[in-house]
């Protein structure tokens, strides 16, 4: 006979993070204690146990309260179960119900990340064998499929792109894209340095978020948000915040510029001077233009240097660490000296890091679907897929409906709630931007 029940927080992280198939950070102990801090949500760690007490299945469930004391369940890429064992499935959804059913929920979410299908960098298709089964296990289990979203009207985002980092190193860098190695390779020679920083740095962090999202258009959190999550994720043994910082340190750009000004004025000065041959002529016109553009380079870099101080940093990522697998959950990026390609440089240091660390699964955590020329995600997408991840694209939403009539209400009245307040959200958060650069 399993029973559904509340467990102890450790046992209950410690069957989360083990898990073989369905480990994830927004499952994790972590995530319930920050979405309790920060976004006003009361987490339950449940567990389904048999009659030896053993833990089959878990699932963090968030319970967001709604007027005339109804609620709302949200179990994020949940449950955390086999789900190829149908009864298992039964018998889980059977029992969070008739939890939530004693809470007056109106509905219970889950977006179990279990793939759909998915492309290698060569685009060829990878189809899961078993999703039809279980896509069909759930809709038997009488939740509500809300369809194939291709950008992110969704909780979480239905598609990704996953690097597997069980490869080798070499291999991971072949099937990065030819650009991607370029920059990567452009921004080392200029000496650029990618550092991990710490809880003092969150204000900086926070600075080039709110530049990317005036610059892109979406609304983020205020500076407590990264604050407390760095806080809780670093406060627990089983997960881990790590920020990385991609710098300028102008002194030593410079330095390097100079050297590759030294070494044109060498190739300069063993052209023969007279008699110049067509061919000599083309290399000599050729040197000279780099070395122009050298001493340019050096110049305003030097303007630089007076205006920001000795380093500026132009790039900084939040990756999450949670059992063998990573998420970049947040990456920040300024707005000048976008042509030291820093960010490239950044995103290649936590692959490696990740790597070294012996994760097996690296997401950066969200792209989108449609991939028409005229949507304006569409450079997100492509950036993330210079790095030759595997595009994932995941079952979806479904929902559990306990209430009819109030989730009606509910899924009508609520988005456009929503939107009122992304509105006012992106006009604070341009206010904010004005007065940091003023």
């Amino acid at each position: 006979m399993l029973r559904l029940t509340l467990v102890e927080k450790e046992q209950f992280d410690s069957f989360i993070v083990h898990h073989r198939t369905k480990s994830h950070f927004l499952q994790s102990l972590s995530w319930g204690e920050f979405a309790k801090a920060k976004k006003n949500l009361i987490p339950y760690y449940l567990g389904l146990v048999n009659e030896q007490n053993e833990m089959v299945a878990a699932t963090l469930l968030l319970q967001k309260k709604l007027p005339l004391n109804l609620c709302y369940f949200y179990a994020p890429r949940g449950f955390v179960i086999d789900y190829k064992k149908k009864e298992l499935v039964h018998t889980m959804t059977k029992k969070v119900i008739q939890f939530a059913k004693e809470k007056n929920a109106v509905f219970v979410k889950i977006d179990p990340d279990i793939i759909k299908t998915s492309f290698n960098y060569e685009n060829i298709e990878n189809k899961n064998p078993d999703y039809e089964e279980i896509f069909e296990t759930l809709k038997d289990c009488k939740f509500k499929h809300l369809g194939f979203t291709k950008n992110f009207e969704t909780m979480q985002p239905r598609y990704t792109f996953r690097i597997d980092l069980e490869k080798s190193m070499e291999e991971i860098e072949d099937h990065f894209s030819k650009t991607t190695k370029q920059r990567i390779a452009k921004s080392m020679k200029l000496d650029t340095e990618v550092v991990i920083g710490s809880q003092k740095d969150i204000p900086e962090f926070y600075h080039l978020m709110m530049l990317t999202e005036a610059r892109k258009d979406f609304v983020s959190y205020d500076e407590d948000y990264y604050e407390t999550l760095y806080e809780v994720f670093n406060g627990n043994e089983n997960s881990k915040a790590t920020l990385f910082l991609g710098k300028v340190c102008f002194q030593k750009t410079m330095k390097s510029l100079e050297n590759s000004l030294k070494s044109i004025n060498d190739q300069i000065s063993i052209l023969p001077i007279d008699n110049l041959s067509k061919s000599t002529k083309t290399k000599l016109n050729e040197l000279t233009k780099q070395k122009e553009n050298i001493i340019n380079e050096i110049e305003k870099y030097k303007e630089y240097k007076k205006e920001y101080g000795p380093e500026i940093t132009l790039s900084a990522h939040m990756i999450i660490e949670y059992g063998d697998k990573a998420w970049v959950l947040y990456a920040g990026n300024h707005n000048i000296l976008t042509e030291t390609y820093t960010n490239y440089h950044t995103y290649y240091e936590h692959i490696k890091y990740c790597k070294d660390k012996g994760i097996k699964i690296y997401d950066q955590f969200g792209t989108i679907g449609d991939l028409s020329s005229d949507n304006p995600r569409l450079g997100l997408h492509e950036f993330k897929k210079k790095f030759g991840g595997d595009y994932v694209e995941f079952v979806g939403e479904w929902d559990y409906v306990i209430r009819p009539i109030s989730y009606f209400l509910f899924t009508k009245l609520v988005p456009f709630y929503r939107k009122m307040i992304r509105n006012k959200s992106k006009e604070e958060i341009q206010n904010e931007v004005n007065k940091s650069q003023s």
